[in-house]
């Protein structure tokens, strides 16, 4: 009898420093952030700008996607760091964590 293949770790989103995002209430409440932008930086998609509170009351994100396949951390589209940084930066939000290989 096989088993089945372990699901991969989930990277959390251990710090947001974005205070303009819907999603951020001391930290960042979204289920999953997905991390986009282009090689020269890497942003999270999930950032909203506007007065709407978003996510849930209490809530540690984590990196459902990554879009960056140039990251060192980037295996598969998904995020293996520890943990990923998001705050501004080349844009207002971006993964401050992204490493370019």
């Amino acid at each position: 009898m096989s088993s089945a293949p372990s699901a991969p770790s989930v990277t959390s989103v251990s710090e947001c420093s974005v205070r303009n995002c819907s999603f951020n209430h001391d930290g960042c409440t979204a289920v999953a952030i997905t991390v986009s932008g282009s090689e020269e930086h890497a942003s999270c998609a999930t950032f909203i700008d506007t007065s709407i509170s978003g996510g849930l009351p209490k809530m540690l994100a984590h990196v459902g996607a990554c879009q960056r396949s140039e990251c060192s951390f980037n295996h598969d589209l998904l995020c293996s760091a520890p943990a990923v940084k998001v705050g501004p930066g080349a844009e207002a939000a971006d993964c401050l964590t992204y490493t370019h290989a």
